[in-house]
């Protein structure tokens, strides 16, 4: 019995002496993420972000269902339901995937990296490497690069449009992360918010435009300027529409009258051949005669007349009723300016 014991002791003692000196084993693979809901037990604050962004509801969104025929449309499905942009590369047209596309634009669409050339599965992207993290982030700084947000937005031309801009080129210069990644303060400290704020928050596309009025040659004229967005306004989506109105003031108290169409500001549809694309080029300042009838057409409106002309901005480029629209049921108010001799 001794001499089992003992070597029992020898044993032990050998498989911890091993232990000790032994070279460590290759690192754990990386984890496997099938779903953006694995990462909020440790991401909670910017997982609630992302379920609040228009991201998350890319391919929920009914607007978006209705516009892409419920996806029969199929090339919008490579934006709404992305594979990783890593795995297709910065700047270049992403790839649909055919799983979770409930989740639109997710976090493994931005985060998820290829798998290594032995097969294994790739980890994740992040701002910073930290082996201690269950997801293993590598830090990859492409993700702050505007060409990450081309690979989807510059279906639209978005990104080259900023590359053309005075926010690309003059001496303050910012790019999309400024805008729509904005640092946010948050139980961990500061970090750039995923709810990523754009054409569904008002007070950013207020931000983009002014409008200012003035008399010329005896009529009214207004001018409105692209001073804050980076892009053309309205940005990105062939479905977004911002419209110019003008109408009559009248005195305090008194009901004013219908609204009258000035100017619409669009880019089209591929389909629609007759519809010319009017968006507003970033840093542009497009003067707009105020006439009696769409698009410069009938009378100029007097100087002499005090009228106001709003901006309206909508998600949606149709109205319920194209020949009497009404902005302010179906639209938002962007600006406004009274004009009076």
């Amino acid at each position: 019995m001794k001499r089992l014991i003992g070597l029992l002791v020898v044993v032990l003692a050998g498989w911890l002496l091993f232990t000790l000196i032994a070279p460590q084993s290759a690192a754990e693979p990386a984890r496997i993420f099938k779903s953006s809901d694995d990462c909020r037990a440790c991401h909670a604050e910017i997982y609630d972000e992302w379920q609040a962004s228009h991201h998350s509801m890319s391919w929920t969104n009914p607007a978006v269902r209705f516009l892409s025929n419920d996806f029969a449309k199929e090339d919008c499905i490579d934006c709404h339901a992305p594979r990783p942009i890593f795995e297709t590369g910065l700047g270049e047209r992403v790839l649909p995937r055919a799983t979770r596309r409930l989740e639109g634009v997710d976090c493994i669409s931005c985060h998820q990296l290829p798998a290594h050339a032995d097969g294994t599965p790739g980890g994740m992207a992040g701002g910073i490497m930290n082996e201690g993290a269950a997801c293993k982030p590598e830090e990859r700084r492409q993700l702050a690069q505007p060409d990450f947000c081309a690979s989807c937005h510059n279906q639209h031309l978005t990104v080259d449009q900023w590359r053309s801009s005075s926010f690309a080129t003059g001496t303050n210069p910012k790019d999309c992360n400024d805008c729509h990644m904005p640092l946010v303060d948050g139980p961990g400290g500061k970090h750039r918010s995923h709810r990523f704020p754009g054409g569904d928050v008002l007070e950013m596309v207020q931000c983009a435009v002014t409008l200012t009025g003035s008399a010329k040659d005896g009529a009214w004229s207004v001018s409105l300027a692209n001073v804050g967005a980076a892009h053309s306004f309205p940005a990105d989506e062939r479905s977004r529409a911002a419209d110019l109105f003008w109408r009559p003031l009248v005195a305090a108290g008194e009901q004013p009258g219908p609204w009258q169409h000035l100017h619409r500001i669009r880019s089209p549809y591929r389909d629609e051949v007759d519809v010319p694309d009017t968006l507003l080029k970033p840093d542009e300042v497009r003067e707009i005669p105020v006439t009696t009838e769409d698009e410069g057409a009938g009378e100029p409106v007097p100087a002499s007349q005090a009228i106001e002309v709003a901006l309206f901005y909508k998600r949606s480029p149709y109205w319920l009723d194209p020949a009497k629209p009404d902005p302010e049921a179906e639209a938002q108010l962007v600006t406004r300016v009274e004009l009076r001799s």
